[in-house]
């Protein structure tokens, strides 16, 4: 089963690692982060163990984003970022997992105070989640 976690952040200015950015974390003890961070980092070593990881990255900042949308029949290109809001994606990571609670005991390892992260399932040609 393929899942995609997203990583929602509101790091201003905007950067990598964004826990860096977020008021939310910067305000936490150096240990505490620190934990957070050895925590993080021993998940991404199990899943790629397991083979459960097949990729991610770390998103550039939103308004280097370029959107496409039509427009009176025609593509039209844009500046982003596309949404207004506080949050804006930050980066995803793509696992292939035995389970949907398997896919949920590793997203509860994902982010901080600050970020929100959503667990999706992927979905393949016909429409149906695998």
């Amino acid at each position: 089963m393929k899942y995609v976690i997203l990583i929602h952040s509101n790091p201003q200015p905007w950067g990598h690692p964004t826990g860096d950015f977020v008021a939310e974390q910067r305000d936490l003890p150096a240990e505490t982060r620190e934990q957070l961070n050895a925590d993080f980092e021993s998940v991404l070593e199990e899943m790629s163990a397991r083979g459960e990881l097949i990729g991610g990255e770390a998103l550039a900042d939103p308004a280097s984003a370029r959107l496409f949308r039509w427009h009176d029949g025609e593509r039209l290109a844009t500046d982003g970022p596309y949404a207004e809001g506080k949050e804006h994606l930050a980066g995803f990571f793509l696992i292939d997992v035995e389970s949907p609670e398997r896919a949920e005991e590793i997203t509860r390892n994902f982010g901080a105070p600050g970020e929100t992260i959503e667990l999706r399932p992927a979905m393949w040609p016909g429409g149906d989640a695998d």
